[in-house]
């Protein structure tokens, strides 16, 4: 599904934008606090346009790919996190920071 959103934005962007090129990423598996989760490149015959581009496949990604993530705590304890309460709930509070190694 989320691969299938993915092609949608990129479709979506290439024809508003007359892209020549483009391609979306979303990294899988575990990621430290900090990594790098998700990259949109696109090949354009002008600056602006490959700028306003990746902008909004940005901000579209994170409105309709639906993207789960377990969050771990340093304590152990683990989360996790449906697509949408990133923009429908509010975080719940933790006592203890994410778990950095």
């Amino acid at each position: 599904m989320a691969e299938k959103k993915m092609a949608e934005i990129a479709q979506e962007i290439s024809e508003k934008w007359g892209l020549d090129r483009v391609a979306m990423v979303h990294r899988v598996g575990k990621l430290e606090i900090g990594e790098v989760s998700v990259a949109v490149a696109v090949a354009s015959p002008h600056r602006k346009d490959g700028f306003e581009a990746c902008k909004y496949a940005m901000d579209r990604l994170k409105q309709i790919v639906p993207i789960w993530k377990r969050e771990v705590w340093a304590d152990g304890e683990t989360e996790w996190v449906k697509p949408d309460a990133v923009f429908f709930d509010a975080p719940k509070p933790h006592k203890t920071a994410p778990q950095t190694d």
